[in-house]
This record gives structure tokens, C-alpha cells and sequence, in this order.
């Protein structure tokens, strides 16, 4: 990495370190969306740059639709244990068991859109006025024009046409009652930034993220880790692949692609080359032109 490309880290990291400072001193019961992927765990390794060696000023929270990588499961805790952080989780599976959402049927359901119903809960439960989360505006046209303080409605929602400008680094935080704001410190990042701050930083990742062996199927054009959740028929054949995934979630909705980089360094040329974003293996995306902007509109982060 040229000495160019570090001072542009630093500048990225300089500045999402500022809107965890903001989100820290404005907001009076903040917290963290952590889902375990690597914009996520970035996030937790620049709020150590911001609080240590003080503790968080806010909590990390958890969506688990219990369709989640068992890898991603296992480094959530392992991390958890090694920061000694406070870990709230939200379960898809109790707003399914309470009757608030209706569990998806047939071939390609997901429990990936119920996870706004749980994480509005548990906004509401724990009374957190703002939520810092991963999202940055390279990975999809409905986040590209999102503030990084995105103010949502007493019903968890996000107005496009109400959002307020952030001339000079300035940040406005006032809300009304029963409101929240959605923060997204590394907005201005893109996904080889994230890789390049992990190989600069030495960040830990879920293994799945490396090329692996692995089940697979082939849905919808897209190479879909074999799982029981996956509603699998006999029309499904499974095949052994060598695979990584370039996003993390919900294992209903989430693609691997076909690689072998099982390096960083692999990985950083593999995404230079891809004509494809990495939001591009995610089925969810894919419903309609407009879905992610329809998702974010009804609460989703």
C-alpha cells in the first residue's frame, strides 16, 4: 500500500471516528447494529480508535433471523468475549412466535424482510434514539442518497424527501419523541476502502468471507449455501464448490460467488476486476428495482 493510499485511510478513518464522537456526545441511548460482517466488525474496530480505552457508549445489537452462518454466529460471540462489550440480541423467531410477522412459505421463503419488525421492537423496547450501522452508498442506489444522519419516523420510517443537509461536517441530531436516526459512519467508504482498512488494521473476519469448500445450489442463477432453511427439494442438486461469500446475512438471501482468494490480498485484486457489486449476490436486492428503497421505507435498516 502506497503512503497515498494510507493518508486516505486515515482521512476515511479521521472521519468516521468524528460521526461516532458526534453520535456519542448527541444522542442519549445510542447503539450499535453489528451483523456480523465486515463493514459491521469495522465498525466495532473503529469504535475502539474512538472510546479506548474506555468502555462503548452504547451497546451492540443483533438482528438474528436464526437463518444466520453458523460462522458468523460463533465470531459474533467470540469477538463479544474478547472486547467485553454488551451484546443485545433481537430473535426474528420471537415476533414469529408472538404472531407480529407471518413466516414466509414455498421454495424461495426468507426470513429476511421479518427482521424489520424485530429490530423496530427492539428499538422501541430498549428506547435507543439512534443506530449506528455498516451501510455505505457504493453498495446500492437507495443508500447512495441517504444521509449519514438518516432521521426515521415514530413508525421506524425513512421519508427520502425529508432529509437534512450535512454542509461542512455538520451533523444535526435533533429529533422528536418516539423518532430515532440511523447513522452510517464509513457511508462515504467503498468495499475495497473496508478491505484495504481490514488488511491495514489486521481486523479478524468470519472465515466464510475466504474461498472454502462448500455445499452449494444452484437458485435463481445464484450459487446458495446448502442448508436446510433453503427449503430444499429434489429438484436442488447439491454440489461442492469452491466459494466465499462478498456480503454477510440471512442465509436464504445471501450468494456465494466462485473463488479461490483465501487471502486478503486475493481478495482486494478479485473485487479491483468484478464488474459486479457485492450487493449483486444478494437475492433480496432482486425483488424489484425499487426493493431496497421499499425495504428502508418500512424500517429496515
Amino acid at each position: 500500500m502506497t503512503k497515498q493510499d494510507t493518508t486516505y485511510l486515515d482521512q476515511l478513518e479521521a472521519e468516521a471516528i468524528y460521526i461516532l464522537r458526534e453520535v456519542a456526545g448527541q444522542f442519549e441511548k445510542p447503539a450499535l447494529l453489528f451483523s456480523g460482517g465486515k463493514d459491521s466488525i469495522t465498525l466495532v474496530r473503529l469504535a475502539e480508535k474512538a472510546f479506548r480505552p474506555g468502555k462503548f457508549p452504547f451497546p451492540l445489537v443483533h438482528i438474528d433471523t436464526g437463518h444466520n452462518f453458523p460462522e458468523t454466529i460463533q465470531f459474533r460471540d467470540d469477538m463479544i468475549e474478547r472486547i467485553g462489550e454488551k451484546l443485545i440480541i433481537g430473535h426474528v423467531q420471537d415476533s414469529i412466535d408472538q404472531g407480529k410477522v407471518i413466516e414466509q412459505t414455498g421454495k424461495n421463503a426468507s426470513r429476511n424482510a421479518l427482521q424489520t419488525v424485530t429490530l423496530l421492537d427492539t428499538i422501541a423496547e430498549n428506547k435507543f434514539d439512534a443506530c449506528i450501522g455498516g451501510a455505505r452508498r457504493d453498495e446500492e442506489k437507495a443508500r447512495a442518497k441517504e444521509r449519514i444522519f438518516s432521521v426515521r419516523d415514530e413508525f421506524g420510517q425513512w421519508d427520502p424527501k425529508r432529509q437534512r443537509p450535512e454542509l461542512w461536517n455538520i451533523y444535526n441530531g435533533r429529533i422528536h419523541k418516539g423518532e430515532n436516526v440511523r447513522v452510517f459512519p464509513i457511508s462515504n467508504w467503498t468495499e475495497l476502502d473496508v478491505w484495504n482498512y481490514i488488511r491495514r488494521e489486521n481486523i479478524d473476519l468470519p472465515s466464510i468471507y475466504f474461498a472454502h469448500e462448500r455445499d452449494v445450489i444452484t437458485r435463481n442463477g445464484q450459487l446458495m449455501a446448502a442448508a436446510d432453511c433453503l427449503n430444499m427439494d429434489a429438484d436442488d442438486i447439491i454440489e461442492r464448490r469452491n466459494v466465499r461469500f462478498r456480503t454477510v446475512g440471512d442465509m436464504t438471501c445471501t450468494a456465494a460467488v466462485e473463488s479461490d482468494a483465501d487471502q486478503i490480498d486475493d481478495i482486494i485484486e478479485e473485487i479491483r476486476m468484478s464488474k459486479i457489486s457485492e450487493r449483486g449476490a444478494r437475492m433480496d436486492d432482486k425483488v424489484s428495482e425499487a426493493a431496497m428503497e421499499d425495504r428502508k421505507k418500512g424500517g429496515y435498516f
